[in-house]
Protein backbone atom coordinates (compact mmCIF):
# COMPACT_ATOMS: atom_id res chain seq x y z
CA UNK A 1 0.00 0.00 0.00
CA UNK A 2 1.06 3.58 -0.65
CA UNK A 3 1.41 6.07 2.20
CA UNK A 4 -0.74 9.18 1.93
CA UNK A 5 -0.78 12.58 3.60
CA UNK A 6 -2.68 12.49 6.94
CA UNK A 7 -4.85 15.37 5.66
CA UNK A 8 -5.67 13.72 2.35
CA UNK A 9 -3.79 15.99 -0.06
CA UNK A 10 -2.71 12.89 -2.03
CA UNK A 11 -6.34 12.58 -3.16
CA UNK A 12 -6.52 16.09 -4.65
CA UNK A 13 -6.70 16.09 -8.45
CA UNK A 14 -7.29 19.79 -8.99
CA UNK A 15 -6.11 22.33 -8.11
CA UNK A 16 -2.94 20.65 -6.89
CA UNK A 17 -1.57 21.96 -3.60
CA UNK A 18 -4.93 22.45 -1.92
CA UNK A 19 -6.42 20.47 0.95
CA UNK A 20 -9.35 18.19 0.03
CA UNK A 21 -12.15 20.49 1.26
CA UNK A 22 -11.44 23.55 -0.91
CA UNK A 23 -10.23 21.44 -3.84
CA UNK A 24 -12.51 21.19 -6.86
CA UNK A 25 -11.94 17.50 -7.63
CA UNK A 26 -10.75 14.48 -5.64
CA UNK A 27 -9.56 11.02 -6.61
CA UNK A 28 -12.42 8.77 -5.48
CA UNK A 29 -10.94 5.45 -6.52
CA UNK A 30 -11.48 3.10 -3.60
CA UNK A 31 -8.07 1.40 -3.50
CA UNK A 32 -6.96 2.70 -0.10
CA UNK A 33 -3.63 4.16 0.93
CA UNK A 34 -2.04 2.62 4.00
CA UNK A 35 -3.26 5.41 6.30
CA UNK A 36 -6.87 5.48 5.13
CA UNK A 37 -10.05 3.70 6.20
CA UNK A 38 -12.46 2.29 3.61
CA UNK A 39 -16.15 2.59 4.51
CA UNK A 40 -19.17 0.80 3.04
CA UNK A 41 -21.71 3.63 3.04
CA UNK A 42 -25.38 3.15 3.92
CA UNK A 43 -26.74 6.67 4.50
CA UNK A 44 -25.75 10.17 3.46
CA UNK A 45 -27.04 12.99 5.66
CA UNK A 46 -26.88 15.96 3.32
CA UNK A 47 -26.23 19.36 4.87
CA UNK A 48 -29.55 21.19 5.23
CA UNK A 49 -28.52 24.19 3.12
CA UNK A 50 -27.24 21.86 0.40
CA UNK A 51 -30.27 19.58 0.36
CA UNK A 52 -32.65 22.54 0.31
CA UNK A 53 -30.83 23.97 -2.72
CA UNK A 54 -30.77 20.63 -4.54
CA UNK A 55 -34.45 19.99 -3.83
CA UNK A 56 -35.37 23.45 -5.12
CA UNK A 57 -33.25 22.97 -8.25
CA UNK A 58 -34.95 19.60 -8.84
CA UNK A 59 -38.43 21.01 -8.27
CA UNK A 60 -38.90 18.41 -5.53
CA UNK A 61 -38.65 15.50 -8.00
CA UNK A 62 -36.76 12.60 -6.39
CA UNK A 63 -35.32 11.27 -9.64
CA UNK A 64 -33.88 14.70 -10.39
CA UNK A 65 -32.54 15.02 -6.83
CA UNK A 66 -30.76 11.68 -7.29
CA UNK A 67 -29.41 12.79 -10.67
CA UNK A 68 -28.03 16.05 -9.26
CA UNK A 69 -26.34 14.24 -6.37
CA UNK A 70 -24.80 11.62 -8.64
CA UNK A 71 -23.67 14.36 -10.99
CA UNK A 72 -21.90 16.25 -8.20
CA UNK A 73 -20.02 13.11 -7.09
CA UNK A 74 -19.18 12.09 -10.66
CA UNK A 75 -17.74 15.53 -11.40
CA UNK A 76 -16.00 16.23 -8.11
CA UNK A 77 -15.25 12.84 -6.52
CA UNK A 78 -17.07 14.01 -3.37
CA UNK A 79 -20.49 15.38 -2.45
CA UNK A 80 -19.49 19.03 -2.41
CA UNK A 81 -22.41 21.18 -3.55
CA UNK A 82 -20.95 23.81 -5.92
CA UNK A 83 -23.76 26.27 -5.09
CA UNK A 84 -23.73 26.16 -1.28
CA UNK A 85 -20.16 24.91 -0.83
CA UNK A 86 -21.34 22.41 1.80
CA UNK A 87 -21.59 18.66 2.07
CA UNK A 88 -22.97 16.65 5.00
CA UNK A 89 -21.86 13.42 6.64
CA UNK A 90 -22.39 9.68 6.37
CA UNK A 91 -23.12 6.46 8.20
CA UNK A 92 -21.39 3.26 7.18
CA UNK A 93 -19.45 0.21 8.21
CA UNK A 94 -15.67 -0.14 8.33
CA UNK A 95 -14.67 -2.32 5.38
CA UNK A 96 -10.88 -2.08 5.50
CA UNK A 97 -8.18 -0.35 7.57
CA UNK A 98 -4.83 0.65 6.07
CA UNK A 99 -1.79 -1.17 7.40
CA UNK A 100 -0.22 1.98 8.86
CA UNK A 101 -3.37 2.65 10.93
CA UNK A 102 -4.00 -0.89 12.10
CA UNK A 103 -2.12 -0.46 15.37
CA UNK A 104 -3.08 3.17 15.94
CA UNK A 105 -6.84 3.39 15.53
CA UNK A 106 -9.40 1.78 17.88
CA UNK A 107 -11.59 1.11 14.84
CA UNK A 108 -12.27 -2.47 13.82
CA UNK A 109 -13.50 -3.93 10.57
CA UNK A 110 -17.28 -4.28 10.72
CA UNK A 111 -17.89 -1.43 13.17
CA UNK A 112 -20.70 1.01 12.44
CA UNK A 113 -19.65 4.64 12.47
CA UNK A 114 -20.66 8.14 11.51
CA UNK A 115 -18.03 10.39 10.01
CA UNK A 116 -17.72 13.77 11.70
CA UNK A 117 -15.97 15.39 8.76
CA UNK A 118 -17.83 16.96 5.87
CA UNK A 119 -18.74 15.13 2.69
CA UNK A 120 -17.20 18.17 0.99
CA UNK A 121 -13.77 16.68 1.74
CA UNK A 122 -14.61 12.95 1.72
CA UNK A 123 -13.77 10.84 -1.36
CA UNK A 124 -17.10 9.19 -2.20
CA UNK A 125 -18.46 6.77 -4.78
CA UNK A 126 -22.21 6.31 -5.22
CA UNK A 127 -23.09 2.98 -6.85
CA UNK A 128 -26.82 3.26 -6.28
CA UNK A 129 -29.29 5.65 -4.67
CA UNK A 130 -31.84 3.43 -2.96
CA UNK A 131 -34.18 5.88 -1.26
CA UNK A 132 -34.45 9.61 -0.62
CA UNK A 133 -35.96 10.89 2.62
CA UNK A 134 -36.71 14.51 1.69
CA UNK A 135 -38.26 15.35 5.04
CA UNK A 136 -35.01 14.63 6.93
CA UNK A 137 -32.32 15.37 4.26
CA UNK A 138 -31.14 11.74 4.33
CA UNK A 139 -30.38 9.49 1.36
CA UNK A 140 -29.93 5.73 1.49
CA UNK A 141 -27.22 4.59 -0.91
CA UNK A 142 -24.96 1.74 -1.87
CA UNK A 143 -21.46 3.15 -2.10
CA UNK A 144 -18.04 3.57 -0.59
CA UNK A 145 -16.07 6.39 1.02
CA UNK A 146 -12.59 7.13 2.36
CA UNK A 147 -11.79 8.43 5.85
CA UNK A 148 -8.38 10.10 6.08
CA UNK A 149 -5.97 9.56 8.95
CA UNK A 150 -6.90 12.98 10.37
CA UNK A 151 -10.63 12.36 9.95
CA UNK A 152 -12.79 12.33 13.07
CA UNK A 153 -15.70 9.95 13.56
CA UNK A 154 -18.08 8.54 16.16
CA UNK A 155 -18.75 4.86 16.67
CA UNK A 156 -22.53 4.62 16.73
CA UNK A 157 -24.01 4.08 20.21
CA UNK A 158 -26.07 0.97 20.94
CA UNK A 159 -28.82 2.85 22.81
CA UNK A 160 -29.88 5.18 19.98
CA UNK A 161 -31.21 4.36 16.49
CA UNK A 162 -28.69 4.95 13.69
CA UNK A 163 -30.81 7.52 11.86
CA UNK A 164 -31.37 9.43 15.11
CA UNK A 165 -27.64 9.41 15.88
CA UNK A 166 -26.85 10.64 12.38
CA UNK A 167 -29.37 13.47 12.61
CA UNK A 168 -27.86 14.58 15.93
CA UNK A 169 -24.21 14.17 14.95
CA UNK A 170 -24.74 16.13 11.74
CA UNK A 171 -25.29 19.29 13.81
CA UNK A 172 -23.28 18.36 16.91
CA UNK A 173 -21.06 21.42 16.67
CA UNK A 174 -23.98 23.79 17.22
CA UNK A 175 -25.01 22.45 20.61
CA UNK A 176 -21.44 22.10 21.85
CA UNK A 177 -20.59 25.65 20.79
CA UNK A 178 -23.75 26.96 22.47
CA UNK A 179 -22.67 25.25 25.67
CA UNK A 180 -19.33 27.04 25.40
CA UNK A 181 -20.72 30.50 24.61
CA UNK A 182 -23.72 30.91 26.92
CA UNK A 183 -23.25 32.10 30.51
CA UNK A 184 -25.67 32.23 33.47
CA UNK A 185 -28.08 35.15 33.11
CA UNK A 186 -27.60 35.56 29.35
CA UNK A 187 -30.39 36.39 26.98
CA UNK A 188 -30.05 33.91 24.12
CA UNK A 189 -31.83 34.16 20.76
CA UNK A 190 -31.93 31.05 18.56
CA UNK A 191 -32.89 31.80 14.95
CA UNK A 192 -34.23 28.65 13.35
CA UNK A 193 -35.38 27.38 16.73
CA UNK A 194 -37.69 24.65 15.43
CA UNK A 195 -35.08 22.93 13.26
CA UNK A 196 -32.66 20.14 14.06
CA UNK A 197 -29.72 22.22 15.24
CA UNK A 198 -31.98 24.89 16.71
CA UNK A 199 -33.71 22.43 19.04
CA UNK A 200 -30.39 21.17 20.40
CA UNK A 201 -29.25 24.75 20.90
CA UNK A 202 -32.42 25.60 22.83
CA UNK A 203 -31.63 22.81 25.28
CA UNK A 204 -28.04 23.94 25.85
CA UNK A 205 -29.03 27.61 26.00
CA UNK A 206 -31.63 26.89 28.70
CA UNK A 207 -29.20 24.69 30.61
CA UNK A 208 -26.37 27.23 30.54
CA UNK A 209 -28.34 30.49 30.92
CA UNK A 210 -30.22 29.09 33.92
CA UNK A 211 -33.20 30.51 35.71
CA UNK A 212 -31.80 34.05 35.60
CA UNK A 213 -31.35 33.91 31.84
CA UNK A 214 -33.82 34.06 28.99
CA UNK A 215 -34.15 31.96 25.82
CA UNK A 216 -35.99 33.37 22.81
CA UNK A 217 -36.74 31.26 19.76
CA UNK A 218 -37.28 32.69 16.28
CA UNK A 219 -39.18 30.37 13.91
CA UNK A 220 -40.31 30.88 10.32
CA UNK A 221 -43.71 29.20 10.60
CA UNK A 222 -46.36 28.28 13.16
CA UNK A 223 -45.43 24.58 12.97
CA UNK A 224 -41.83 25.35 13.87
CA UNK A 225 -42.99 27.73 16.59
CA UNK A 226 -45.15 25.03 18.18
CA UNK A 227 -42.30 22.51 18.00
CA UNK A 228 -39.92 24.90 19.77
CA UNK A 229 -42.57 25.80 22.37
CA UNK A 230 -43.28 22.13 23.06
CA UNK A 231 -39.75 21.66 24.43
CA UNK A 232 -40.44 23.94 27.40
CA UNK A 233 -36.97 25.48 26.99
CA UNK A 234 -38.08 28.86 25.62
CA UNK A 235 -39.33 31.90 27.49
CA UNK A 236 -40.87 33.05 24.21
CA UNK A 237 -40.99 31.96 20.57
CA UNK A 238 -41.75 34.47 17.84
CA UNK A 239 -42.64 33.87 14.20
CA UNK A 240 -40.55 35.94 11.82
CA UNK A 241 -38.91 35.72 8.41
CA UNK A 242 -35.17 35.60 9.17
CA UNK A 243 -34.41 37.44 5.92
CA UNK A 244 -36.37 40.45 7.22
CA UNK A 245 -33.78 41.92 9.57
CA UNK A 246 -35.89 44.79 10.90
CA UNK A 247 -38.87 42.55 11.65
CA UNK A 248 -36.69 40.10 13.58
CA UNK A 249 -35.07 42.95 15.52
CA UNK A 250 -38.44 44.39 16.53
CA UNK A 251 -39.75 40.99 17.64
CA UNK A 252 -36.63 40.30 19.70
CA UNK A 253 -36.66 43.81 21.15
CA UNK A 254 -40.26 43.32 22.30
CA UNK A 255 -39.50 39.89 23.78
CA UNK A 256 -36.47 41.16 25.71
CA UNK A 257 -37.84 44.48 26.93
CA UNK A 258 -35.54 46.36 24.57
CA UNK A 259 -32.31 44.73 25.76
CA UNK A 260 -31.72 42.45 22.74
CA UNK A 261 -29.63 39.28 22.88
CA UNK A 262 -26.34 38.69 24.62
CA UNK A 263 -25.82 35.65 22.39
CA UNK A 264 -27.55 34.95 19.08
CA UNK A 265 -27.30 31.51 17.46
CA UNK A 266 -28.16 31.38 13.75
CA UNK A 267 -29.25 27.87 12.68
CA UNK A 268 -31.20 28.60 9.48
CA UNK A 269 -30.62 26.89 6.13
CA UNK A 270 -31.30 29.81 3.79
CA UNK A 271 -29.12 32.79 2.76
CA UNK A 272 -29.52 36.48 3.65
CA UNK A 273 -30.13 36.09 7.39
CA UNK A 274 -26.89 37.66 8.59
CA UNK A 275 -28.32 41.12 9.36
CA UNK A 276 -31.28 39.71 11.29
CA UNK A 277 -28.79 38.00 13.61
CA UNK A 278 -26.69 41.14 13.94
CA UNK A 279 -29.59 43.50 14.65
CA UNK A 280 -31.07 41.09 17.20
CA UNK A 281 -27.86 41.28 19.26
CA UNK A 282 -26.77 44.04 21.64
CA UNK A 283 -23.51 45.93 21.22
CA UNK A 284 -20.77 43.82 22.77
CA UNK A 285 -22.75 40.63 22.25
CA UNK A 286 -21.89 37.46 20.35
CA UNK A 287 -23.37 36.09 17.14
CA UNK A 288 -22.67 32.46 16.26
CA UNK A 289 -23.38 31.63 12.61
CA UNK A 290 -23.80 27.86 12.50
CA UNK A 291 -25.64 27.99 9.17
CA UNK A 292 -23.68 26.89 6.10
CA UNK A 293 -25.70 29.44 4.14
CA UNK A 294 -23.86 32.27 5.93
CA UNK A 295 -21.88 34.79 3.89
CA UNK A 296 -18.82 36.05 5.76
CA UNK A 297 -18.83 39.13 3.54
CA UNK A 298 -22.48 39.91 4.29
CA UNK A 299 -21.90 39.45 8.02
CA UNK A 300 -18.73 41.54 8.20
CA UNK A 301 -19.89 44.40 6.01
CA UNK A 302 -23.43 44.24 7.39
CA UNK A 303 -22.26 44.74 10.97
CA UNK A 304 -20.08 47.61 9.86
CA UNK A 305 -22.94 49.16 7.93
CA UNK A 306 -25.30 49.26 10.89
CA UNK A 307 -22.62 50.28 13.40
CA UNK A 308 -22.70 47.13 15.54
CA UNK A 309 -19.67 46.23 17.67
CA UNK A 310 -20.05 42.46 17.96
CA UNK A 311 -18.03 39.29 18.22
CA UNK A 312 -19.08 37.14 15.26
CA UNK A 313 -18.15 33.47 15.09
CA UNK A 314 -18.34 31.41 11.94
CA UNK A 315 -19.61 27.97 12.90
CA UNK A 316 -17.08 25.19 13.13
CA UNK A 317 -18.61 21.76 12.62
CA UNK A 318 -16.06 20.44 15.08
CA UNK A 319 -15.96 21.44 18.73
CA UNK A 320 -14.12 19.35 21.31
CA UNK A 321 -16.36 16.50 22.57
CA UNK A 322 -19.22 17.71 20.38
CA UNK A 323 -20.40 14.20 19.51
CA UNK A 324 -20.58 13.11 23.15
CA UNK A 325 -22.27 16.36 24.22
CA UNK A 326 -24.97 16.19 21.56
CA UNK A 327 -25.74 12.49 21.91
CA UNK A 328 -26.01 12.99 25.66
CA UNK A 329 -28.78 15.53 25.06
CA UNK A 330 -30.88 12.70 23.62
CA UNK A 331 -30.40 10.80 26.87
CA UNK A 332 -31.01 13.77 29.17
CA UNK A 333 -34.04 15.25 27.41
CA UNK A 334 -37.03 12.91 26.92
CA UNK A 335 -38.94 15.67 25.12
CA UNK A 336 -36.18 16.23 22.53
CA UNK A 337 -35.66 12.52 22.04
CA UNK A 338 -39.39 12.14 21.33
CA UNK A 339 -39.32 15.01 18.81
CA UNK A 340 -36.18 13.71 17.09
CA UNK A 341 -37.54 10.16 16.92
CA UNK A 342 -40.77 11.45 15.35
CA UNK A 343 -38.86 13.52 12.79
CA UNK A 344 -35.76 11.49 12.00
CA UNK A 345 -36.46 7.78 12.54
Amino acid sequence: MRRGCPYGTHRVIEPKGLLPQPAWKLDNRMEIYDNEVLIDVDILNIDSASFTQIEQEAGGDEARIAGIMQGIVAERGKHHNPVTGSGGMLIGRVAKIGAALAGKTPLQVGQRLATLVSLSLTPLRIDEIKRIHKEIDQVEIKGKAILFESGIYAVLPDDLPDTLSLAVLDVAGAAAQTARLVRPGDIVVVIGAGGKSGLLCLYEARKRAGITGKVIGVAPREASKKRAESTGYCDAVVVADATDALAVMEQVKAATGGRLADVTINCVNIPNTELASILATRDGGVVYFFSMATSFTAAALGAEGVGKDLTMIIGNGYTKDHAAISLQIMRESPVLRRIFEELYT
